[in-house]
């Protein structure tokens, strides 16, 4: 299974914590990792965004369709986001669009089986390919990027 993390671009502070919205640097991050992502993503790729507005305008920078998810928002745990994306077992791959600290704490999972805090920047992708071998379950980083790289 592929696992895309994709933490939301930067966004202004002076609004209530969903009502957020990208900044132009912001905007011009998500265009920016999004031109990066389209080639790449399958067409049968699942997208759930937290229904935060600066990830939800994070994720229409792709131009493609998505799914709000409350396990996706703010203060989401771990536990939940890997649920609603139904890691490892899922088909299709998934993209999610979040928050921070959760993706982080997911990351920090995927890469060693354990509790604890990775930061993934404003506008990054961290992507992950689980497979089973040998009866255990195997994840790759495939890879990691930010729209300063890019």
């Amino acid at each position: 299974m592929e696992l895309i993390l994709w933490r939301h671009a930067e966004a202004d502070d002076a609004v209530p914590e969903l009502k957020r919205e990208l900044t132009d640097k912001g905007r011009k991050q998500a265009a920016r990792m999004a031109d990066w992502l389209n080639p790449r993503l399958s067409q049968d790729i699942r997208i759930l965004v937290s229904p935060a507005t600066r990830a939800v305008q994070t994720a229409q920078a792709l131009g493609r369709e998505y799914e709000e998810a409350t396990a996706m928002g703010p203060g989401a745990s771990a536990k939940d986001l890997l649920g609603a994306a139904g890691w490892p077992d899922a088909v299709s791959p998934v993209l999610i669009v979040g928050h921070q600290p959760t993706l982080g704490q997911v990351a920090m999972q995927l890469l060693a089986g354990q509790t604890g805090d990775l930061t993934i920047r404003k506008a990054s992708v961290w992507w992950f390919h689980g497979r089973e071998r040998g009866g255990q379950l195997e994840v790759v980083l495939r890879a990691v990027a930010t729209p300063d790289w890019l």
